[in-house]
C-alpha cells in the first residue's frame, strides 16, 4: 500500500460537468449514455475511489500506531536493560557479595551518570582470586559514591533490585543450583511475616538478616568448604538478629 500524504476525508468531489472534464465526458458519450450520465458515472467512480482511500488512510493510521507502539516498547526494553556499575558486575562475575543498591533505580542512575562523565580509563592493580596481582580498569574497582547498605534499603528499592540482579546473575557463568537458590532465598525473604510487619524493627531485621546471610554465603561458596542451602530461612538466627 502506497503511503498517502493527503487526508482523503477532506477531499470534495469535483464538478464533472465543468469545462476541464469535457474531454472525459465526451469519450464516455454513446447513443445510450448522455453527457450528464457520463458526469454522474465519473462522480460515482470518484466517490467509490475516495471511500477506498479513506479505508487505506485508516489502515495507514493503524499501522503507524502499531509501529510507534513497537518503538516505544523497544525504548522501554532498552531502558530496562540499564547500565549497571562495572564494579558491581565484576563482583557478580567473581561470585562475591555486592550490595543490591547497584540494581535500584538510584543505583542505575548513578552508574549512568558515572559512565557519561568518566574520563578515567587507567588500569590499577588488584588482587586476583589466586592471590596474585592483576591489573583492572579503574572503573571496575570503584564503589558507587552513595551506595546504600542492604539493611537500609526500602522495601520498594529491594523489590526493584531483585529481578534486575537475578537477570545479571543469569548472564554470568553461575551454576543453575546457585541461581535458583538465590531466587528462592529472596522470594522467602519477601514472603516472610517480618517483611510486611508494621513493626519497623522487624522489617529492618529481615533486611539485616538478608545482608548477613548473603555475605556469609558468598564467602562460603568461594571457600573450599562450600556453602549451605541459603533458600531456607534460619528462624533461630533470624530471631537472634531481631533481639
Amino acid at each position: 500500500m502506497a503511503l498517502q500524504l493527503v487526508y482523503p476525508h477532506l477531499l470534495v468531489c469535483p464538478d464533472f460537468m465543468g469545462a476541464q472534464y469535457q474531454a472525459m465526458r465526451t469519450a464516455m458519450v454513446t447513443p445510450t449514455v448522455t453527457e450528464a450520465q457520463a458526469a454522474e458515472t465519473l462522480c460515482t467512480t470518484w466517490v467509490l475511489t475516495n471511500e477506498d482511500l479513506c479505508l487505506q488512510w485508516q489502515d495507514q493510521v493503524t499501522e503507524d500506531e502499531r509501529l510507534n507502539a513497537e518503538r516505544k516498547h523497544a525504548v522501554e526494553e532498552e531502558a530496562e536493560q540499564a547500565l549497571v556499575s562495572e564494579f558491581a558486575l565484576r563482583k557478580i562475575d567473581s561470585g562475591k557479595y555486592v550490595e543490591l543498591y547497584y540494581w535500584t533505580n538510584d543505583g542505575l542512575d548513578d552508574a549512568l551518570v558515572n559512565y557519561r562523565t568518566r574520563d578515567d580509563d587507567s588500569m590499577v592493580p588488584s588482587i586476583g582470586e589466586d592471590g596474585s596481582t592483576v591489573w583492572v580498569s579503574a572503573a571496575t574497582s570503584k564503589l558507587a559514591a552513595g551506595v546504600i547498605a542492604d539493611r537500609d534499603l526500602t522495601p520498594v528499592d529491594f523489590a526493584q533490585a531483585i529481578p534486575r540482579i537475578m537477570a545479571a546473575i543469569e548472564e554470568w557463568d553461575w551454576t543453575k543450583q546457585r541461581v535458583q537458590m538465590l531466587a528462592q532465598f529472596w522470594g522467602a525473604i519477601m514472603l516472610h511475616r517480618y517483611w510486611n510487619s508494621k513493626d519497623q524493627l522487624a522489617s529492618h531485621t529481615i533486611l539485616l538478616y538478608q545482608k548477613e546471610q548473603r555475605c556469609a554465603w558468598h564467602s562460603a561458596i568461594l571457600s573450599s568448604s562450600g556453602s549451605w542451602d541459603l533458600s531456607i530461612i534460619d528462624e533461630p538466627t533470624l530471631l537472634r538478629t531481631f533481639e
